[in-house]
């Protein structure tokens, strides 16, 4: 079972979520993950994959342009089907409360609903997931640092925790689908 996990990261928030998320998946028996920044991600292995999880920062309510010029070149593998059937997780940081992390997510979401893949969110019954997360994917405040000489506002270990979450949870239903597609 070989999950994608790509990220956009201009300030290293979103690449800290992005390794949280991949902790998530390895920790899962028989997952085997894969970590890319966009700039170096193959849309050419997506293929090969049984789930992809992607995320970006949130820029004014939207996915970042390095993550949105990425996902704008996967037209042949959409005119192809190779993405249908694939499970998908999302995630993202955005510098301010209300920031739009919920509107980013959907907007993470939707081009894995126009490729036919399987979305896996967050429920409820994570702890943090209740009292920080969404159940669209995971979406975390990271305060915008004043100067360059301020310590980094990385993801708090909450949010840390959220990314494992999302990863350990693709990982599960990934499993759960490859297993009953291999049984029939």
């Amino acid at each position: 079972m070989k999950i994608y996990v790509i990220y956009d990261s201009e300030n290293g928030h979103t690449e800290a979520l992005a390794r949280s998320v991949m902790e998530g998946v390895t920790a899962v028996d028989g997952a085997e993950a894969e970590i890319s920044h966009v700039n170096d991600a193959d849309i050419y292995k997506l293929e090969d994959m049984d789930a992809i999880i992607w995320g970006c920062p949130g820029h004014f309510g939207t996915i970042s342009a390095g993550l949105k010029n990425w996902i704008d070149r996967l037209g042949y593998l959409w005119a192809q089907g190779k993405l249908v059937g694939k499970v998908g997780g999302v995630f993202c940081t955005t510098a301010t409360v209300h920031g739009g992390l919920e509107s980013t997510l959907i907007n993470l979401i939707t081009p894995m609903l126009h490729n036919g893949m399987i979305i896996v969110g967050l429920p409820g019954n994570i702890p943090e997931n209740a009292l920080y997360g969404s159940y669209y994917g995971v979406g975390v405040t990271c305060p915008v640092e004043l100067s360059e000489n301020d310590p980094k506002n990385l993801p708090s270990e909450n949010d840390l925790i959220l990314g494992r979450a999302l990863g350990r949870r693709v990982a599960e239903v990934t499993k759960q689908l490859v297993a009953s597609s291999t049984a029939r």
